[in-house]
């Protein structure tokens, strides 16, 4: 399965070039992952003390140590223990988060966490209370061709350079409960939502804010519509600004938890080289 993932994603990249023999194909995969066809983009932040949580999970990522140093066996170990919350920092929403009875974290398929990647980049007008919207999209389109189907959307609204200032990403430097009304962050507007899911067949929708709605919302119905379509989410990403508005592959791997409404997550991106 891992091989049949990487011969579709070069062949896609190259035009769908058909391979003349094994070695070929072994050659052509290897140009993938030795980014001699590309560069890969590291679109994770990384998991510590001051990763971006909901302000209501007061825990966070928590890491322990258990073991640093020389052994009585001579030699060097180290190892630790961490906690922490499915839902924070770069992570995944199952569709079951908001949807009863939708796919569990295990039950998501790899076709929904690899595919063509499109970047819709609306950093330049975005406010604390942005929602992208159907112009936004269709805008998009109308520059840059359809949609490719099982694709991954990612919406860039320029909040990832905040993600080391936790007022200024989430709007509010409070925790707990009264930190929730306070929260200021663009996101997906559910009538956008609502015309993905009629109208386009992607699997996940990323964007590099904390939350697929935004931080004023009161009923999360993007989630809601994404989630009930079976739609993941992925929130918190990093570095989009290194992505073309088309041309890209994402692979967006969580944590395979079993029963899971989400999970930490490690995205990358392949961009093809010119």
């Amino acid at each position: 399965m891992v091989r049949r993932v990487a011969m579709f994603l070069l062949l896609a990249l190259v035009g769908c070039r058909p391979a003349t023999s094994e070695l070929a194909d072994i050659s052509d995969v290897s140009s993938v992952f030795d980014e001699t066809a590309g560069r890969w983009v590291d679109l994770t932040h990384s998991f510590s003390a001051s990763s971006i949580y909901w302000p209501t999970d007061t825990l966070g990522f928590v890491l322990q140590e258990l073991a640093y140093g020389p052994t009585d066996g001579g030699w060097f170990y180290s190892s630790y223990r961490y906690s922490a919350a499915e839902h924070g920092g770069t992570h995944l929403d199952a569709p079951i988060h908001f949807a009863e009875g939708r796919r569990t974290t295990d039950e998501i398929p790899l076709s929904a966490l690899i595919g063509p990647a499109v970047v819709v980049d609306v950093s330049d007008r975005a406010h604390p209370d942005y929602l992208v919207s159907v112009a936004d999209l269709e805008a998009w389109e109308a520059a840059h061709g359809p949609m490719p189907s099982g694709g991954i959307l990612l919406l860039r609204t320029g909040w990832g350079a905040r993600y080391g200032d936790r007022a200024s990403y989430l709007g509010t430097d409070l925790t707990g409960p009264d930190a929730v009304p306070e929260l200021h962050f663009p996101g997906l507007d559910p009538e956008a939502a609502q015309w993905l899911v009629d109208n386009r067949d992607i699997v996940a929708l990323g964007l590099d804010t904390p939350s697929l709605d935004y931080g004023q919302s009161a009923d999360f119905r993007a989630h809601v519509i994404l989630n009930s379509d079976n739609v993941a989410g992925i929130e918190n990403v990093a570095n989009l600004d290194q992505l073309p508005a088309s041309g890209s592959f994402v692979v967006a791997l969580p944590m395979k938890i079993e029963g899971g409404s989400g999970g930490p997550l490690r995205i990358v991106a392949f961009v093809p080289g010119i």
